[in-house]
C-alpha cells in the first residue's frame, strides 16, 4: 500500500503530507480546495503526464514523494525489476518514489535511491496502483476499451490465448507484406539482385582471407629490403656467436661471457656473492646462444626471390580493387560478402520461394483464424460471467432492477483490417482477434438494452463503474485503487451503498476515495481534509486528518454547508455511528 505521500509546489498546495492507511482513505474538502490536486499528485508519482502550467511559480518546482509497501508476488515483481534498474527498496521492503516538474516543463523522477526513466515509475504504478475518475467512466465508453476490460476480466488462461492470438498475427502480416513487397518491387529486387552478384562473383575469384593484406604488406616488406636485413642479421650474429665469416681475433659475447663466468667461479669460495652473479651469467650465456641460434633460422629462411615479390604485388593490386570498392580493409571486404549472400537470400523472387511463402501465409492465416475463434469462445464465457458479477454489484448499489449485458460481436468485415472466416463468418481481424465487445445496461425491466454511452445517465454511469471496479478487485488487480469524485451525480440512498461498497472493496485492497458526499466520507477508516488558506498573499492548501468532533463537523459541512450546526452535527454522528456498524457486520 502507499503509506504516505508528500506534495511540494503543485496548484494550490504548497507542502503538505497525507499519512495514509490501510482501508479506506476518504479526501475531502471545500470545491477548489485542491483535492483534485492530490490525484494529479498521485498521478505524476506513478509516471503520468507532467503539466508544467500546474507548478507553483514560487519555488518553480513541484515534487511528488512517496513510500510504497508492497506484499506478495506484486512485491516480487517490483522489488526485481527495480534491482535489475540499479535501484533497491530500503531495508524494511519499502520503497521510495520520488518524481520533480520544473516551470520550464522538465521532468526527474527517482526510484528506490537512483535516478530512474519517468517510464519506469509508470511500471511500478501499473503494478501497485489503479486510479479511476470521470475520465476513466469516458474512457470505459470506448469500444476497445470495454473489450480491454473484459479481457482482463477472462483470467490468465485467456491471456496465454490472447498472446498466442497477437504473436501468430504478427507473424501472418509478416509474411503477407513480405509477401506482397516481392511481387510489387520485383523490378527493383531484380536490379539490386544482379549487382550483388556481380560483387560476389569478383570477391569470389580474388578469394581475400582475413587479415591477408597485412600478412603479404609485412612479406612485401621483407623481400623488398632483404639485402639490409641480411647483413643487420649476419652482423648480429658475428657479435654474439663469432658468426661463419669472423674476420678477426675479437672475441664474441658468447667467448666473453663464458670467461666472466669462470674467472667468478673460481673465486666463489671465497665469496659467495660471486658464485651468485656466475650463475645469472651462466643464465644470461643461454639466452645469447638461443638469439643465436635464432639468427642463424632468420639468415637461412631469409631469400631475396624477386619471383614471389612480382607475385606479392599482382595479390595486393587485386586486394586493393576490391577494398576501392567494397570496404576500407579485406577483412571489410568478406564482411560485405556475407551481408550481400544474406541480402541475396532476402530478395530471393524465384516461383518456388514465392509459392512456400503462399503456403505459408495461407497456414498463418488459418492459425490466426484458428486462435481468433477460440479467443471469441473465451470472451463469450468471460461475458456471461462478468455481467452476471457486475449485475450482483448494481443491485447493491440501488440499482436493484438494472442489469448489464456484454455482447461478444463479430467485427464487421471490409474495414481496415484484414478478412478472415472465424467460426464460419468472415470478419475483420485485428491482433486482438475478430471480436468486438459492447456493454449494455437494461436499466429497468422492460427498459431496451443499450450501450452504456446511450442507456446510463451520469450517476448510473458512476455506479457501474464502481460495480465493474468491484468485480476487477475480486479477480486480483493492483493493491491500491483510488476513486476520483466516480460518485457525481449520485445522492441518497445510492451515495450509502456506493460508500458500503467502497468500505467491502478496502477490507482486501487500499482505497484512495476523492468525494464530495458525506454517505461515502462517513465509510472512511481515515479521513483527510484538504483546506484553503487565504489568509496571505498567496492561497495555498493543506491536508490535516480529521477524528471525532473534527470529523463529524467535516460531514456536518459536507451535508448542509453548516459546520457548527448542532442539529448538523447530530446527523452526521449518526451517520458515522450507522458507517461503523456497517463495516462490523
Amino acid at each position: 500500500m502507499l503509506e504516505e505521500l508528500r506534495i511540494t509546489g503543485l496548484g494550490v498546495i504548497e507542502d503538505t503530507t497525507l499519512p495514509l492507511t490501510g482501508g479506506m482513505n476518504v479526501i475531502t474538502g471545500e470545491t477548489g480546495a485542491g483535492k483534485t490536486m492530490v490525484v494529479t499528485g498521485l498521478g505524476l508519482l506513478f509516471g503520468g503526464r507532467a503539466d508544467a502550467g500546474r507548478v507553483r511559480a514560487e519555488p518553480g518546482r513541484a515534487v511528488v514523494e512517496g513510500r510504497l509497501r508492497l506484499g506478495g508476488r506484486v512485491a516480487e515483481t517490483v522489488h526485481a525489476r527495480i534491482t535489475d534498474a540499479g535501484g533497491e527498496p530500503d531495508e524494511d521492503g519499502c520503497l521510495l518514489l520520488s518524481r520533480t516538474v520544473t516551470v520550464e516543463g522538465r521532468s526527474r523522477a527517482h526510484l528506490g535511491g537512483r535516478g530512474m526513466p519517468v517510464s519506469m515509475l509508470g511500471e511500478v504504478g501499473e503494478q501497485a496502483v489503479a486510479v479511476h475518475g470521470q475520465s476513466d467512466q469516458l474512457r470505459l465508453l470506448r469500444p476497445a476499451e470495454q473489450r480491454a476490460a473484459l479481457d482482463r476480466f477472462a483470467g490468465p488462461e485467456h491471456e496465454k490465448l490472447l498472446d498466442a492470438t497477437r504473436d501468430a498475427f504478427t507473424r501472418w502480416r509478416r509474411v503477407v507484406d513480405d509477401l506482397a513487397d516481392r511481387r510489387r518491387n520485383a523490378r527493383e529486387r531484380h536490379q539490386e539482385t544482379d549487382l550483388l552478384r556481380l560483387g560476389l562473383d569478383e570477391i569470389t575469384r580474388v578469394d581475400p582471407q582475413p587479415g591477408e593484406d597485412d600478412e603479404l604488406k609485412a612479406e612485401a616488406q621483407r623481400l623488398e629490403h632483404a639485402e639490409g636485413l641480411r647483413t643487420a642479421a649476419q652482423l648480429a650474429h658475428q657479435c654474439v656467436a663469432g658468426g661463419l665469416e669472423a674476420t678477426d681475433d675479437t672475441p664474441d659475447a658468447s667467448t666473453l661471457l663464458g670467461t666472466a663466468r669462470r674467472t667468478l667461479e673460481a673465486q666463489a669460495g671465497t665469496d659467495p656473492a660471486l658464485g651468485e652473479l656466475a650463475v645469472r651469467l651462466e643464465e644470461a650465456a643461454t639466452l645469447v646462444a638461443d638469439v643465436s641460434v635464432e639468427l642463424s633460422t632468420y639468415l637461412a629462411g631469409l631469400d631475396a626471390d624477386p619471383a614471389r615479390l612480382q607475385a606479392l604485388y599482382e595479390r595486393r593490386a587485386a586486394l586493393r580493387a576490391l577494398t576501392r570498392k567494397y570496404a576500407d580493409d579485406v577483412d571489410g571486404v568478406i564482411a560485405w560478402a556475407e551481408r550481400a549472400r544474406t541480402r541475396l537470400s532476402e530478395l530471393d523472387n524465384s516461383d518456388e520461394l514465392l509459392d512456400e511463402l503462399d503456403r505459408e501465409a495461407s497456414r498463418l492465416a488459418g492459425e490466426v483464424a484458428e486462435l481468433a475463434g477460440r479467443l471469441s469462445v473465451s470472451r463469450q464465457e468471460a461475458a456471461a460471467r462478468f455481467a452476471e458479477q457486475v449485475t450482483v454489484e448494481l443491485a447493491g448499489l440501488a440499482m436493484p432492477h438494472a442489469r448489464i449485458e456484454v455482447a461478444v460481436l463479430p467485427r464487421p468485415a471490409g474495414r481496415a483490417e484484414p478478412t478472415l472466416p472465424v467460426n464460419g463468418v468472415d470478419v475483420g481481424v485485428g491482433p486482438d482477434g475478430g471480436d468486438e465487445v459492447e456493454l449494455r445496461l437494461l436499466a429497468h425491466p422492460g427498459a431496451p438494452s443499450l450501450p452504456l454511452q446511450r442507456g446510463a445517465s451520469g450517476g448510473e454511469l458512476s455506479r457501474v463503474m464502481l460495480a465493474i471496479e468491484v468485480v476487477f478487485a475480486g479477480s486480483g488487480g493492483p493493491p491500491t485503487l483510488v476513486f476520483d469524485e466516480v460518485d457525481a451525480g449520485v445522492g441518497g440512498q445510492a451515495a450509502v451503498e456506493i460508500g458500503r461498497r467502497l468500505a467491502r472493496l478496502a477490507r482486501s485492497h487500499q482505497v484512495l476515495v476523492v468525494t464530495h458526499l458525506p454517505q461515502v466520507a462517513a465509510f472512511a477508516d481515515r479521513h483527510l481534509v484538504v483546506a484553503k488558506d487565504t489568509g496571505g498573499a498567496v492561497t495555498t492548501s493543506g491536508v490535516r486528518v480529521v477524528e471525532d468532533t473534527e470529523r463529524a463537523r467535516e460531514l456536518a459541512r459536507m451535508l448542509a454547508g453548516l459546520p457548527d450546526s448542532d442539529l448538523g452535527i447530530a446527523h452526521a454522528e449518526e451517520l458515522l455511528a450507522v458507517a461503523a456498524r456497517e463495516r462490523r457486520s
